[in-house]
């Protein structure tokens, strides 16, 4: 074998052990969820084999599945403009710290350090009937009764903004820790001021790193199941509700399947534009 081809095969053999573990926990499983989108689910409980497209048909048809679609592109989407708002000021109080940034690193990384189905189930004992907010409320005399706060939509965006604002304030920290300080002096000494300079210096920088953000907010936001479950009401459903009702609950693989693809096919293709305008590597440096 020629010294050219070894070279060309040595990069293949490094990459071997990674392409392999992909291929067998992302690739391979995703075929088995492909083929049983088009099995057909019987009358007597059993999958019949098959190429049937009588799942696709319900899942793409159907006014029921397409609201709730709809419904959960919406909630993630007022979650993620929610995590923008609120993390680009945090993201940016960290990255001008100078002594305390270890430490408020640190102290954003804590949420992590905590199972995300018990940070959500929190919710319950402060905004619950008998929770923290309520009692307080009462016993400073501003309500008589408790108030109905759990249960709706309002309290799944604010338990996704718990879950995903971490997320955002990485990826506009990351962005914003790669701009070069002294621009904003410079175009101080130009006579702009410190708000101009941050219009049209750093504001415009940094915002790839808020897409990376945006996008990471979204697709996770879109795809949870946990918080609607717990946090939600009957009308509160997401769509990753949906797949795991269809599979776990109804036994109803193909239509699982289906839904789950569906839904796989509308996030991909946003990570597709993101990735088609924007490129992700902010997204890896946030991630990393």
């Amino acid at each position: 074998m020629s010294v050219e081809a070894r070279e060309a095969r040595q990069p293949w053999i490094l990459l071997a052990p990674s392409l392999t573990a992909v291929a067998l926990l992302l690739f391979v499983p995703l075929m088995f969820i492909v083929v049983y989108s088009f099995w057909l689910r019987t009358a007597t409980g059993a999958d019949q084999v098959g190429f049937f497209l009588d799942n696709w048909q319900e899942a793409l048809t159907d006014a029921f599945y397409r609201d709730i679609l709809l419904n959960t592109l919406k909630i993630a989407a007022i979650t993620t403009v929610v995590c923008a708002v609120m993390g680009y000021p945090a993201a940016y109080f960290i990255a001008r710290s100078r002594g305390n940034k270890p430490v408020l690193l640190l102290m954003l990384m804590l949420p992590f350090w905590i199972s995300y189905i018990i940070r959500t189930m929190s919710w319950i004992n402060i905004l619950g009937v008998s929770g923290a907010l309520n009692t307080f409320l009462m016993w400073i005399g501003i309500i008589n009764e408790p108030l109905q706060l759990l249960y709706n939509q309002t309290t799944v965006i604010l338990g996704l903004v718990h879950f995903l604002l971490p997320f955002m304030i990485l990826n506009v920290f990351v962005s914003l820790e790669g701009i070069d300080v002294t621009l904003e002096d410079a175009a101080n000494s130009l006579g702009a001021t410190r708000w101009q300079a941050f219009l049209q210096v750093t504001l415009p920088l940094s915002l790839p790193g808020l897409a990376a953000g945006g996008l990471l907010c979204f697709v996770l936001g879109a795809g949870t199941y946990i918080t609607p479950l717990v946090l939600g009401g009957p009308t509160d459903a997401m769509f990753a509700n949906l797949v795991f009702e269809a599979i776990i609950t109804q036994l109803n693989w193909p239509l699982g399947s289906a839904l789950s693809l569906m839904l796989l096919a509308v996030l991909g293709a946003l990570v597709m534009i993101y990735n088609r305008y924007l490129g992700m590597a902010q997204l890896m440096k946030g991630l990393g």
